[in-house]
């Protein structure tokens, strides 16, 4: 016997596309973060009823689906701002300048990691790695690693990103 599926939350078309993530899955617990990305994908981050929606649809516990999405770095429980910096603060990025490249942007845009300005143009957040250690310190800032920049390049960059 098939186990009855929630109703979607509402009649936002997004999560139609949520769902069919899940059902492309057979609804199976190994689609938890897949199915995950695509509420994030769609509707940029995580809530409590998207939470909810993913834990009853694969049939599993609140709390793992909770565990996991505060367990994954990148996975967003509140909205974030327009523009999106992460700096990798791995042991390459580290030793090249990561430290004082977050201590800048702190103090230029006065927003910490973790956070966002109070206008929402900009959310800053920190990661032990996002894989460029090449180009060392690396920032993802909108989904694309930017590299070796100094701090005064990299927040010149930034302001310019905002301006647009």
């Amino acid at each position: 016997m098939q186990r009855q599926r929630p109703d979607l939350p509402s009649a936002d078309k997004r999560w139609k596309l949520v769902n069919a993530t899940m059902r492309r899955n057979g609804y199976a617990e190994h689609a938890l973060i897949e199915a995950l990305h695509s509420v994030q994908d769609a509707f940029g981050f995580l809530d409590t009823d998207a939470m909810t929606f993913v834990a009853d649809s694969l049939d599993l516990p609140r709390s793992k689906v909770y565990g996991v999405a505060t367990f994954y770095h990148l996975f967003m429980l509140k909205p974030q701002g327009r523009h999106t910096c992460v700096v990798c603060t791995g042991t390459a990025c580290y030793i090249k300048g990561a430290g004082a490249l977050v201590e800048g942007i702190e103090q230029r845009f006065g927003v910490n990691p973790g956070e966002t300005t109070e206008d929402k143009s900009l959310s800053v957040m920190t990661a032990r790695c996002v894989g460029a250690c090449g180009l060392a310190p690396a920032v993802v800032l909108d989904g694309n690693v930017v590299g070796k920049l100094g701090t005064d390049a990299f927040c010149d960059r930034l302001q310019q990103e905002i301006a647009e």
